[in-house]
């Protein structure tokens, strides 16, 4: 039987990648567009405050868009996104998954502008308790304001191997950009040790970045060259197939608001063993995952307690059990009350929401204020130059059943304009 429904239509929009810009359409009605910005800096646009308002303004009004919700406190276009979104009357929710300082100029930094952008945000959510309590005090955002709603983890695509592995040679993984924050440094000093106390250990280390070098300095070393495995970088596709060649999962992380390659591992049925930093022990229960101190000798005694544990875990049902403690459904069903809320929330006049920027600070107060009326002129003006009766907007999406059960649709003639 042939049936059409309407969908909830979501539109991404990110800043554009080598040579992909334009529009992209993706099954179920997902639509991506690439903005033709292109990124300076660790994978984030040049700030130009008003240059993304044209488009901005542009897609929220053919896409006919309800609501902005923007991701990640570093991304420069998420922070000009959800000020547009907020200056044309849109409501708006945004997403932290990190963990920052409070004493570094970089931090200090950043949560003054974390401070500006939410200072109207209807709701934002956290993936942790922990997150949530380190963006409160960054931001200033009331607690009642910012909801915990953890990642989840595609269990049908991270399933244990068909054989349960031999126990005679253990093997630890570890997949990890190899960057000081995620303590590329330890696992140089934990690595050596670990191979000292079990010759039957080996290392398989997937991962690239800038500590690379001193962890193959330390292979030479100690002439591991056999038992610590370099992969690289790994696609995410070839995770899985990774993870199911190890017994342990090892995190050696310095900070961490979740980490979802815990639950990757988990759901694989590693034992994991890591770092007891951010949010990660509220991640799994105890008899899934070794906690340690971010120093190496503590992480050292973790991993032979996870050795010595190794024969009671049960891989087949540490992937149920991951079944059933995260699902992307759980997440979509959370995340559609916060966006409820924020709908709910009424809108004020310039005059109102201005009185808010001024309570971040005496000097930074007067600044967001001003950045906030010329972002508002530069509204109004464009309304003049293109009234939004003149913007074409794209029909209803409407999804049938053979379409639902169809391939994607790879579509990148439309350009942005």
């Amino acid at each position: 039987m042939n049936f059409h429904c309407l969908i909830v239509q979501v539109v991404v929009m990110t800043h554009a990648y080598n040579n992909r810009s334009g529009v992209r359409y993706m099954t179920g009605g997902l639509k991506v567009y690439y903005v033709p910005w292109k990124p300076f800096l660790m994978q984030n646009t040049f700030p130009t405050f008003y240059g993304t308002l044209p488009i901005v303004r542009t897609i929220l009004i053919r896409e006919k868009i309800s609501l902005v919700h923007g991701h990640q406190a570093f991304s420069t276009l998420c922070h000009e996104a959800l000020m547009h979104a907020r200056t044309m009357g849109y409501k708006v929710v945004f997403t932290d998954h990190s963990l920052y300082g409070f004493a570094d100029a970089g931090s200090i930094h950043m949560n003054k502008v974390l401070q500006f952008t939410l200072a109207e945000v209807s709701q934002a959510i956290c993936v942790s308790h922990t997150s949530k309590e380190n963006t409160v005090l960054r931001s200033g955002l009331p607690p009642e304001k910012v909801f915990v709603i953890p990642n989840a983890v595609d269990t049908a695509m991270f399933k244990p191997a068909p054989k349960r592995l031999s126990s005679h040679e253990i093997v630890i993984v570890v997949i990890s950009r190899l960057v000081y924050r995620k303590g590329a440094d330890l696992l140089v000093e934990v690595i050596p040790e670990v191979c000292r106390l079990y010759p039957n250990v080996r290392f398989i280390v997937g991962g690239d970045g800038p500590k690379r070098v001193r962890l193959e300095e330390m292979r030479e070393k100690h002439s591991l060259q056999d038992r610590v495995e370099m992969l690289g970088a790994v696609q995410h596709s070839q995770v899985r197939s990774v993870l199911i060649t190890g017994h342990i999962f090892l995190n050696s992380s310095l900070t961490e608001a979740f980490c979802i390659a815990i639950l990757e591992a988990a759901s694989c049925g590693l034992l994991t063993v890591s770092t007891r930093v951010g949010g990660v022990p509220e991640v799994l229960p105890d008899d899934m995952i070794v906690l340690a101190k971010p120093d190496p000798s503590d992480m050292v005694q973790a991993i032979k307690k996870a050795i010595s544990i190794l024969p009671k875990i049960d891989p087949q049902e540490m992937h149920n059990r991951m079944k059933e403690l995260y699902n992307w459904h759980d997440v979509a069903k959370r995340t559609e009350i916060v966006y409820d809320r924020a709908l709910k929330c009424s809108n004020q006049n310039l005059l109102q929401r201005l009185s808010r920027y001024l309570s971040c600070g005496a000097w930074a107060g007067k600044l967001f204020c001003l950045v906030m009326i010329i972002d508002f002129l530069l509204w109004h003006l464009l309304q003049l130059w293109k009234p939004a009766e003149d913007i074409e907007e794209v029909p209803d999406f409407i999804l049938s059943h053979d379409q639902d059960e169809g391939i994607s649709q790879d579509n990148e003639n439309q350009s942005l304009r």
